[in-house]
């Protein structure tokens, strides 16, 4: 995997091993961060189910000031350490070990400018934080990667973006 622009356009980042994390490609990740590249200049970013960090990796290149990242699997917690330190890109980064769904449950709202999510696939998480941001919209624009058969609810000004399987679903907090 490689951080597709920015500060660290086509650095490589290492990826867990094993299928327990799914990856983003780059074309989904480039067409995910071309979508909210008006948002990413100075902004507080929130990487849930982070993995090896690659979203919210992607959005500090972009130029984001801070990305706090929440993962709970000890191998993708190392690898995600391993990708911020050769980054150099600790000193702008928060890593957190714990339960994504928990964690954006107990957020006031508006603690982020923008949420990352890249859930497992078919096992209702995208759904769980779209529930979760409806109740406390918890950044200014919340965007989830599910599997095409994943339901998430329709909120008002929720928009998605398919790539294959793949979907992207963008929902800004209301105003």
């Amino acid at each position: 995997m490689r951080i597709v622009a920015g500060e660290w356009g086509g650095r490589r980042i290492a990826a867990p091993p094993g299928r327990a994390t799914r990856p983003t490609t780059d074309r989904v990740r480039e067409a995910w961060m071309s979508a909210v590249s008006p948002y990413l200049p100075g902004a507080r970013i929130l990487d849930l189910f982070a993995g090896s960090g690659a979203l919210g990796l992607e959005a500090l290149s972009r130029g984001a000031e801070h990305a706090v990242f929440v993962e709970q699997a000890p191998a993708a917690l190392s690898i995600l350490r391993a990708n911020l330190a050769a980054l150099n890109a600790e000193a702008r980064a928060e890593v957190v070990r714990a339960d994504a769904v928990k964690y954006a449950e107990g957020l006031s709202a508006g603690a982020f400018d923008v949420a990352f999510a890249d859930p497992p696939y078919g096992q209702g998480f995208a759904q769980a934080l779209a529930q979760a941001f409806a109740s406390t919209p918890f950044a200014g624009l919340l965007c989830i990667e599910h599997g095409r058969a994943d339901a998430v609810p329709d909120l008002p000004g929720a928009r998605t973006r398919r790539y294959g399987d793949t979907s992207l679903t963008f929902i800004p907090a209301p105003e």
